[in-house]
């Protein structure tokens, strides 16, 4: 499922003006295969006796290839990362910490040839997540508290009219992160339900006004 998206969502890079580089030699999808590879034969089992897997990502590449890939290179690890988390949810894996994937050019490889490396770096306090927003931007969650509402300063900052202007904050918790509504107008639901406070589970929807974003324990 998660190379299937990964796959349609290169169409997309393609449509967008990279068919040029997608027409010959090394494709971006045989590394996300790799890339898959790496994840289940690094994963060990972590003390909740959930599997973890690695999440600090490195995509060796020949000089040439890295050239080619060059114009695209943060798209492509993007979505490589996205692929990788939806590999893991899809196999039950955990993170502990953020995901990352770096194209890096080796002059020790051949032009097509590639190699991909993986370990698992533990972000503070041993957890990880983010917020997916409705046009599918990523804000990654960490030690400090990430203030959701309508002011500008805020981590997420909505154009939303029925959002307060500090509406809600994900704070960090020894067992993963909380929301907690900061005594908005309107309140601050999660998977429709009210609440002022509560610990957040992978694919929870959080509401504020009328803005609905998605949890993800990675």
């Amino acid at each position: 499922m998660g190379l299937q998206g990964f796959e349609r969502r290169l169409e997309r890079l393609v449509e967008g003006g990279f068919n040029k580089a997608f027409r010959s030699g090394l494709q971006p999808v045989e590394i996300g295969h790799r890339v898959t590879r790496v994840l289940d034969a690094g994963r060990t089992l972590g003390v909740s006796g959930r599997p973890v897997a690695p999440n600090n990502i490195g995509v060796y590449l020949s000089p040439a290839d890295f050239e080619r890939f060059s114009s695209f290179a943060e798209a492509l690890a993007r979505e490589l990362a996205e692929a990788t988390r939806a590999h893991a949810k899809d196999e039950g894996y955990q993170f502990v910490g953020a995901v990352t994937v770096t194209l890096v050019p080796d002059n020790s490889l051949k032009k097509g040839d590639f190699d991909v490396v993986a370990e698992i770096l533990e972000g503070a306090g041993g957890r990880a997540g983010s917020l997916i927003l409705g046009d599918g931007r990523r804000i990654a969650l960490g030690e400090d508290a990430a203030v959701i509402g309508r002011a500008s300063e805020c981590t997420v900052a909505l154009n939303d009219p029925r959002a307060s202007r500090r509406h809600a904050e994900i704070r960090p918790r020894d067992d993963g992160f909380v929301v907690v509504d900061l005594g908005s107008m309107n309140g601050t639901r999660v998977n429709g339900v009210p609440v002022h406070e509560h610990l957040l589970h992978d694919g929870d929807e959080i509401s504020v006004g009328a803005t609905a974003m998605r949890f993800e324990a990675s």
